[in-house]
């Protein structure tokens, strides 16, 4: 029987905050497949995050199939706006959300890891964020787009660049999209359409070059609207999911397990031969050209 098989093989999933995301959907795929999970949590939350599983708040997410409960080798508060120590400003150091907290830079991050496993085999980006992200692209400040792009794509580029020489020969990075990277979505602003441009271009990029660097692929998900933490900042995810529904050609809510099934396909040996590659898992609304449920289409000729 051909399945997915990552036994032994450990994976750093930068960007879990709570059970609702796709990176958690991913984390769980991944340990049903047998690999080992490491986390990188934002350290505003990471004290949040850390009591709450303590505490068994995520028990039930936890679970999987076969009765056991999906464990974290390890928890690490970062901040992938940061490459290195150097480039922490004071206000964020002595930022009480951060003060009790220290090696959360990307670098350190990074020999962190090395010092606790060595090596790992997977990496995956699930993380983003644009302070503006509500503002139309004409209202976004240069602030704020540069914002968007720092913590949304060049943090998969940054990542990858330190993660990569702790990452064993045939190892896979992944990253998440959205389709607003090649259509225009009125709302998903901040210049956030323009980090997931940047995002799927760079996996393209990265592609070629830690592939003939490491010989890692590199792909990315382009999911589709799915009630997480993150989309309801935007304000506007009912509506997506319900727009969705009415135009795919799959009439169903996305599950996250079913980016996390993607998602351990592609970093796993039996995407061997597939890399910088962007996948969709929307129920297949990336292949529709029409809105059938448009006003526009019942009206008489």
């Amino acid at each position: 029987m051909l399945s997915i098989n990552l036994k032994n093989k450990k994976a750093f999933i930068a960007g879990i905050g709570d059970d609702h995301g796709f990176g958690w959907a991913i984390a769980k795929s991944l340990a049903e497949a047998g690999a080992e999970i490491l986390v990188g949590t934002w350290a505003p939350i990471f004290k949040i995050f850390t009591t709450s599983l303590a505490n068994g708040k995520f028990d039930e997410s936890r679970r999987l199939s076969d009765g056991r409960m999906m464990e974290f080798a390890k928890i690490y508060p970062m901040d992938a706006v940061f490459d290195t120590p150097a480039d922490i400003p004071q206000e964020i150091l002595e930022n009480k959300r951060y003060a009790a907290l220290s090696g959360y830079s990307i670098a350190e991050i990074a020999k962190q890891i090395e010092a606790d496993f060595g090596t790992i085999d997977c990496f995956v980006h699930s993380l983003a964020n644009a302070p503006e992200v509500t503002k139309p692209l004409l209202d976004t400040s240069r602030k704020g787009y540069l914002a968007a792009i720092s913590s949304s794509s060049y943090s998969f580029v940054s990542l990858l660049a330190h993660l990569g020489p702790l990452m064993k020969s045939h190892g896979s990075a992944l990253c998440l999209t959205y389709i607003a990277s090649e259509r225009a979505i009125p709302g998903y602003g901040g210049g956030m359409s323009s980090a997931k441009a940047a995002l799927e271009s760079d996996t393209r990029t990265l592609a070629w070059e830690a592939g003939r660097k490491w010989n890692l692929r590199v792909n990315a998900i382009s999911a589709g609207p799915f009630k997480s933490r993150a989309a309801k900042a935007i304000g506007m995810i009912e509506g997506m999911i319900r727009y969705s529904k009415a135009n795919a050609p799959l009439i169903k809510n996305l599950e996250g397990e079913e980016v996390g099934a993607a998602a351990a396909f592609l970093l796993s040996p039996l995407a061997s031969a597939i890399t910088g590659e962007t996948l969709y898992v929307d129920n297949g609304l990336h292949a529709m050209g029409l809105s059938v449920d448009s006003s526009s289409l019942m009206a008489e000729d």
